[in-house]
């Protein structure tokens, strides 16, 4: 097979020596250096490669090491007490140093006659991928361009057979080989080209782009653990609120996110202020290395379908405790056949859900239960984000913000121990104290308060 047929790049090598980069060993993982030269010293040729090169040549952080190596699993398994061997679909060594894993790859062939390994193909997609080859066909088999250069740890080289280099200084995203053959293949590499657009400020090229729409649909044959993995890689990285305009922006969002999608489709400003505004204050936080949870950033996402279809079952006359449980499982239960949100996260989200009514009820027991609940603080700030709504919300978030400042004493006296449901009265913004809510006139003959 002719290498320049699969694709669109340059596959002349072009080697920029070290003093025309900018890749330095004190800024690779000593772990990756170790590996590197282990496999140098056995005999076998290895390099850092992919997303570490990349990110290193833009003055970036790496958050993973890989190296790809001529040396196959079981060999690189020889070499390394502490490897273990994964995947089926791709094959690969694990490198275990204490927390940190370092990847280690077999050069990818193009499957020619008496190449080594195997592969399976259904319907365009690749289902098992185990073909061993050159670098050279190593290159053109990686994804974009600018994820095809490798870091030589012999002369502190960096090798690029198609054209990675010119791509960083365009700031351009360019897929290598025909675009719809690579998304046929990989359906998630629409999703990957998005999100390292997102992540690295750049453009995506026009020719990877053209296929989206047409292909889009292929991402409902992903595995949905997939999924909600490079779902985390998209939105729990500190470029969440980027990653969701980048997929609108190539419409890409209604099929990983359908429910959300549709929500913001009817052209709710609330809604979508809320989005951003969950997904900017994840972002601020992932900076600030606080911790971030998955369970509250697919609340956010969820909420305008949950909160729609809520209303829907209420005016159907349906219990309000039942309406917001229902709607909470049949909008959950459509997402995880797309993106498998485990469990522990989606029980989480429907608690944030299911307590944004309660926050409404301003009676004495109410209140104090609801701030003893476990998901309290999340909820409330779930709540705060909901700010845009209505008025009626911002205030509701005012009173409760105040409310949380006072002394238990202070707040009991002040609150209402029984009567009506507040939801249907109007809750204004404290002052001193959090305001008594009126009280809903008892028809004669009613017993018990609320």
């Amino acid at each position: 097979m002719n290498l320049d047929s699969r694709t669109n790049a340059p596959s002349a090598l072009k080697i920029i020596p070290r003093d025309q980069h900018i890749i330095s060993r004190k800024n690779i993982s000593k772990a990756a250096l170790r590996v590197l030269y282990r496999l140098n010293e056995a005999g076998y040729t290895a390099y850092l490669v992919g997303g570490a090169v990349r990110d290193l040549l833009l003055g970036l952080a790496p958050k993973d090491f890989d190296v790809a190596t001529s040396a196959t699993p079981d060999e690189v398994k020889h070499l390394f007490r502490n490897c273990r061997l994964i995947g089926r679909r791709f094959r690969l060594a694990h490198v275990v140093f204490g927390p940190e894993i370092i990847e280690v790859a077999t050069f990818r062939g193009l499957g020619e006659e008496g190449c080594e390994g195997d592969r399976s193909i259904v319907d365009g997609r690749i289902v098992r991928d185990n073909i061993w080859g050159t670098i050279e066909e190593d290159a053109i088999r990686r994804d974009f361009r600018v994820n095809a250069m490798y870091y030589d740890i012999s002369d502190f080289s960096v090798r690029d057979y198609v054209g990675g280099m010119q791509d960083l200084h365009d700031r351009v995203l360019r897929l290598i080989g025909d675009p719809e053959t690579r998304y046929r293949e990989d359906p998630v590499r629409m999703l990957r080209a998005a999100r390292l657009a997102a992540k690295l400020d750049m453009h995506i090229d026009a020719a990877a782009m053209a296929p989206f729409e047409a292909l889009g649909p292929l991402l409902g044959d992903a595995a949905p653990a997939r999924l909600f993995d490079e779902s985390l890689k998209m939105f729990l990285s500190g470029n969440g609120l980027k990653s969701f305009h980048m997929l609108e922006q190539c419409g890409l969002l209604k099929f990983l996110f359908p429910a959300t999608a549709r929500a913001l489709k009817r052209g709710d400003a609330a809604l979508r202020a809320l989005v951003e505004h969950g997904l900017a204050n994840t972002d601020a936080r992932v900076r600030e290395g606080k911790s971030v949870t998955p369970a509250f950033l697919f609340a956010v996402l969820l909420w305008g379908e949950v909160r729609d279809v809520a209303q829907q079952l209420i005016g159907r006359g349906i219990e309000r405790t039942d309406a917001w449980a229902r709607a909470a499982a049949q909008v959950v239960g459509e997402q995880c056949q797309r993106v498998a949100i485990p469990r522990r996260f989606t029980f989480t989200m429907e608690e944030i859900w299911s307590l944004q009514p309660r926050f409404e009820q301003v009676q004495r027991k109410r209140v104090f239960r609801l701030m003893a609940h476990p998901r309290f603080r999340a909820a409330f700030d779930f709540l705060l984000l909901r700010a845009d709504e209505s008025p009626a919300t911002l205030q509701l978030g005012q009173w409760w913000a105040h409310a949380q400042q006072l002394p238990p004493d202070v707040l009991s006296a002040a609150l209402p121990v029984g009567g009506g449901n507040a939801a249907s009265d109007p809750v204004a913004a404290p002052a001193g104290k959090p305001p008594r809510p009126r009280r809903r006139r008892r028809k004669s003959g009613n017993a018990g308060s609320a």
